[in-house]
Parts: structure tokens; C-alpha cells; sequence
């Protein structure tokens, strides 16, 4: 059962991996090329794919998922679909993105993350009810709590050189 967790674990990497920007002198490894590491207080295969819970993290290269719990779901032996539930954060070497839960979906590379989302970058913070960011490309599209009336979203934007 072991090994089952672990293969689960480690097409779980597809989550975490980002493609690498333009060639530099010495070229980083990308993402998915790094080891994954795994922490949980507990983890367990299901019927569906696998399971960490309390305190469940997962790190590839520079970029986190953690959560209170973690699951993924299988589809022709790989993972098609990983949900994170309690205290979300996906963390990139530029975004942070927190939220109540979030739904990864392999096929499209798009998190969606709802209920009280945070996204920093840099100085920079926008807050809303649901947020959808694309893995690949970075591109992100906040929306309002559905809902609730009169719910907006709203930010704070620094321009580039203004300091504290």
C-alpha cells in the first residue's frame, strides 16, 4: 500500500510543476524534474487515488500546496484531479495564493480556489470570493463571492519603484 500512496504521490508533481522561463546561462532544473517531498500527519490510498491529512503539504522544486487535507484522484493510473481543503496555500517563487479550498485540474492546468482567496504578489494584493489561476501561463481571473450581494473584489497595486 505503501508503494500505491507513493506513485499517487509522485504523479502528484504535475500539480507543482511550473514550465521553466527563457534559457540562462546555467539552466535550474525545471519543477518536475525535482524530487517531490510529502508531509502529512497521516496518508492513505483510497478507492479513488490517495489521501494526506493534518498539516498536508507538497513541495516541488520552489512551489507548495498545503493544507489541512490533500486528496487525489486517479484516472487511468494518473492523477486527473487533486483538492485541497482547510487553510490552502499554493505558493510560487512569485504568487501567493490562499484560500479555503482549491481544486487542481491536471487536464487544463487551472487551480480554482474559493472562499476568502488572498493573492499577493509582490506588494501587490487582490481578494475575492473564487479565483482561477493557470499554472502554466500565470494568468489569473479573481471574481466576488457567488452569492452574497454587493460582494466586489478589491486590491491594493504598488507601480513598479514606489517604496514604502
Amino acid at each position: 500500500m505503501t508503494r500505491s500512496i507513493l506513485a499517487g504521490i509522485a504523479a502528484l508533481g504535475l500539480v507543482l510543476a511550473v514550465p521553466s522561463g527563457t534559457a540562462t546561462a546555467q539552466a535550474r532544473p525545471t519543477p518536475s524534474q525535482q524530487p517531490i517531498m510529502v508531509g502529512a500527519d497521516s496518508a492513505e490510498q483510497t478507492p479513488a487515488g490517495f489521501a494526506l491529512r493534518g498539516r498536508a503539504e507538497v513541495l516541488q522544486g520552489d512551489n507548495r500546496l498545503r493544507a489541512d487535507a490533500i486528496q487525489g484522484v486517479s484516472t487511468g493510473g494518473a492523477i486527473s484531479q487533486v483538492t485541497a481543503s482547510g487553510n490552502v496555500y499554493y505558493v510560487t517563487p512569485t504568487e501567493t495564493i490562499r484560500g479555503d479550498r482549491a481544486v487542481y485540474t491536471v487536464s487544463d492546468t487551472t487551480i480554482v480556489v474559493t472562499g476568502d482567496v488572498i493573492l499577493t504578489q509582490g506588494r501587490n494584493v487582490l481578494t475575492g470570493g473564487r479565483l482561477v489561476y493557470n499554472i502554466d501561463t500565470g494568468a489569473a481571473r479573481m471574481e466576488g463571492a457567488s452569492g452574497t450581494t454587493g460582494t466586489r473584489i478589491q486590491g491594493v497595486f504598488y507601480p513598479q519603484g514606489t517604496r514604502d
